[in-house]
């Protein structure tokens, strides 16, 4: 007897459908495109028990004849496919005919629809995939599908789905991300007959990306965009002062298709970099558009990842738009902070402590209208030794408003500053040396001690000179004047542990980047390190020629801001 067999089409479908269709929210999902590809302009959805119990979407697309709609129950049967070249150059968002059946397969389905040139509704309906009525019926154009009792057929899926609340989250989700990424249509949701969301047709795209992530300040948000060769791309995303603990505000979408994609936000992170502290995740929208035939969207069942021809472009152009936009955002003028919704940026200390977000507030590499400012602030005190407090001239102000009090921290700013002077030292502009009377000697182990020979000349360009002195021992003969007083010993051991974790290869330059920062932690004013008034004027106009003063390497604030307003606020007088 034969041990291969050809499977019976129920048991095939519903292995189809442990691939299309994992949950409630994967139904509501592939509902909500086919409605979208209709070109429908409003869309309800209905949930019962978080999904489990009904999930019926309706919309006022263009709707399908009795005869397309039986043939959109078969499987392999579609409207968006004619060819081999069209399945690797996909417009639409779905195909109507493949999740339907699947679906329709682990579940008591019905589908009503019409189309503009039919008198009457086709009204299908299906159990566990096999076609029970197929009749006429009355109703507008459009289509409604019905999902009762979802893997009533399957029990072991069944009891996966965890309770009500946790799966109408996920339902929830899945419409607020489809929401961003078509503003213009109307999406109304409802859960056990009461509405959870009415998102109306927005005219501007930005008021339908204020209302999914939250009200706020139009004034927190900046524009990344890019528009060269075949990528084109836009968006929203917020100030590095506004962050959040996981990547639930970070929404992509290419070619309109919202994915889960790991280049891109790789290169959203690499965008922000320094400007987040770690654990701390980035809010942005972002739109990536390239040809249909330089993605694959088919490399996921649910079409939930894609696939880039053109990978390593993609990656950099993203990253240069959000770069540039944060920097363009960081150069205007400073406004004073107010209250979200969502996100406290009120109060700067306050909130740090609160929610752990990455400060200072909004466009702030300028205290004012002007781009030298440090310079410009009146040192009154210092606290702990550790922050120096200094207040904003009035007369240096453009407007009143801007006069507050400025905390600085002399550890990430001097961190700052060390940062750049040695990046700018290892692209070619060389510093000062200073050379050590007695050579300073070290053992490593022998992974270790292979990685240094080979970085031998990245640390002279680094401003370290360091000599092999037999087996596993090397000597340091020299290094920056900034590491003056330093011991030099665990910071090149640190920094060869971390070049060891990075590699070393042709991504060499993080490691570069880790070890730049970590020399510059190593060089920086302590905290509780007492300064002199002329030390601390020194810092805050080498802050000044920093590209990034706002922040120190490792993405911490260098300084907060109260604004004149704010402090009388908070003791009453306004």
């Amino acid at each position: 007897m034969s041990k291969i067999r050809i499977l019976p089409e129920n048991l095939s479908n519903k292995i189809a459908a442990g691939e299309v269709v994992e949950r409630p929210c994967s139904v509501v999902k592939e509902l909500v495109e086919n409605a979208l590809d209709a070109h429908a302009g409003r869309i309800i959805i209905e949930v019962e028990n978080g999904g489990k119990s009904l999930i019926r979407v309706s919309d006022n697309g263009i709707g399908m004849n009795g005869d397309d709609a039986m043939l959109a129950l078969e499987r392999y049967a579609t409207s968006k496919i004619y060819k081999d070249n069209d399945l690797f150059s996909i417009k639409t968002l779905g195909f109507r005919g493949e999740a339907l059946p699947s679906i329709a397969s682990v579940s008591r389905f019905s589908l009503v629809t019409k189309d503009e040139a039919s008198k009457t509704a086709a009204e299908i309906i299906v159990a566990g995939g096999k076609i029970k009525k197929v009749s006429q019926t009355g109703a507008p154009q459009g289509t409604m599908v019905t999902v009762k009792q979802l893997f009533y057929n399957i029990p072991a899926r069944r009891k996966f789905l965890k309770s009500a609340s946790t799966e109408m989250g996920h339902i929830a989700d899945t419409i607020s991300s489809i929401a961003l990424g078509n503003p213009n249509a109307g999406f109304r949701l409802y859960h056990n007959r009461k509405i959870v969301k009415n998102w109306l047709p927005a005219s501007d795209p930005f008021d339908r990306v204020m209302d999914v992530i939250g009200t706020g300040l139009k004034s927190d948000f900046c524009k990344p965009a890019f528009n060269e060769k075949f990528i084109s791309i836009a968006g929203w995303i917020l100030s590095p002062a506004i962050s959040r603990s996981t990547s639930r505000g970070i929404y992509i979408y290419v070619n309109n298709r919202f994915v889960r994609d790991r280049v891109i936000q790789h290169a959203l992170f690499e965008g922000y970099r320094q400007r987040l502290m770690k654990g701390r995740f980035p809010v942005a929208v972002l739109f990536v558009n390239v040809p249909f035939e330089q993605v694959d969207v088919n490399v996921h069942p649910a079409k939930q990842e894609v696939r880039f021809a053109r990978q390593k472009e993609v990656h950099e152009a993203v990253k240069d738009a959000v770069s540039k936009a944060l920097y363009k955002f960081e150069t205007h003028k400073w406004k004073p902070a107010e209250t979200h919704n969502n996100f406290s940026v009120s109060e700067p200390a306050a909130a740090y402590t609160k929610s752990k977000s990455s400060f200072p507030p909004e466009t702030q590499d300028q205290l004012w209208g002007k781009k030298t400012c440090f310079a410009d602030l009146r040192i009154i005190g210092r606290f702990h030794n550790t922050y120096i407090i200094c207040e904003s001239d009035l007369s240096a102000c453009t407007e009143q408003a801007d006069h507050g009090l400025v905390l600085i921290d002399q550890h990430a700013a001097h961190e700052r500053v060390l940062y750049e002077q040695l990046k700018s030292r290892y692209k070619g502009q060389k510093g000062p040396d200073q050379s050590l009377l007695i050579p300073e000697t070290f053992d490593l182990g022998y992974r270790e001690a292979e990685i240094l020979e080979k970085m031998i000349p990245e640390f002279f360009r680094l401003g370290i000179e360091i000599e092999p002195f037999g087996n596993n021992t090397f000597a340091v003969k020299s290094a920056p004047a900034i590491l003056a007083g330093r011991e030099i010993r665990p910071l090149i051991i640190e920094m060869v542990e971390k070049i060891a974790k990075t590699g070393f290869g042709p991504g060499l330059e993080k490691g570069i980047d880790k070890c730049l920062i970590t020399m510059a932690c190593h060089g920086a004013i302590r905290a509780n390190q007492a300064l002199t008034d002329t030390e601390i004027k020194t810092l805050l106009d080498q802050l000044d020629q920093c590209e990034n003063p706002s922040h120190c390497p490792h993405g911490r604030p260098t300084w907060i801001k109260w604004s004149k307003g704010k402090v009388e606020k908070m003791f009453g007088r306004n």
